[in-house]
């Protein structure tokens, strides 16, 4: 049962969750705006630099403080380890959403990828006094984002959000299993990701940047 749990912590990463965000948006929800209206190849460079921004560039920043001894483990299991890494790790979010700014694309794909700086960045924030868990942040994140679809654009994304809580249970039970945290942990991540996700398309919503 560890093995799977590793093995499911590992696949649906935190840091992969951007990525798998923009892959359900382009391709997983068919009949949206999103899959229809935007070309294959704008899709495959925002998909790119998503993943080279919010994977690629973080995990060697993981790697180079790992050997230079800053972090004992690449897994950030250390709460006041993680700290410093996790803003890193915003700051190449911001970097990727102030880059993608003036492109000529979807405002809830830059939303996206804001609200995930700002989820990251309030989690580094969290994790000076508490071990709140950033795998379910993430989940909770894509969770959001999906409720605010439905929600505020009226897009019909009921599979996907029924596939997002499932998810979100299978990875709250891995982090369990692994004893990484405790339900409330798990619990208050989930909702922190939603949360920051679906009030920051409502502000956008309010502000007219829909």
């Amino acid at each position: 049962m560890q093995k799977i749990a590793t093995i499911i912590s590992t696949i649906l990463h935190p840091l992969l969750m951007a990525t798998y965000g923009c892959l359900l948006v382009f391709f997983g929800l068919s009949n949206s705006i999103y899959a229809i209206y935007t070309p294959f190849k704008t899709k495959i460079a925002i998909i790119l630099m998503v993943f080279v921004f919010t994977f690629f560039i973080p995990v060697i920043n993981l790697f180079i403080l790992f050997k230079l001894k800053y972090i004992s483990s690449i897994k950030l299991e250390n709460r006041q380890e993680r700290i410093f890494p996790l803003i890193m790790t915003a700051f190449c979010y911001f970097g990727l959403f102030y880059l993608i700014y003036d492109f000529n694309i979807w405002p809830a794909v830059k939303l996206f990828v804001l609200g995930g700086g700002l989820c990251i960045l309030l989690t580094a924030i969290i994790s000076i006094w508490w071990q709140i868990s950033a795998h379910l942040i993430g989940i909770g994140g894509v969770f959001g984002v999906l409720l605010a679809f439905c929600y505020y654009m009226q897009m019909p994304v009921f599979t996907a959000i029924s596939v997002s809580i499932l998810l979100a249970g299978i990875i709250g039970f891995a982090r369990l299993q692994l004893r990484a945290h405790i339900p409330s942990q798990v619990y208050a991540g989930f909702i922190v990701g939603c949360l920051m996700q679906f009030c920051l398309f409502g502000l956008a919503q309010l502000f007219r940047f829909l």
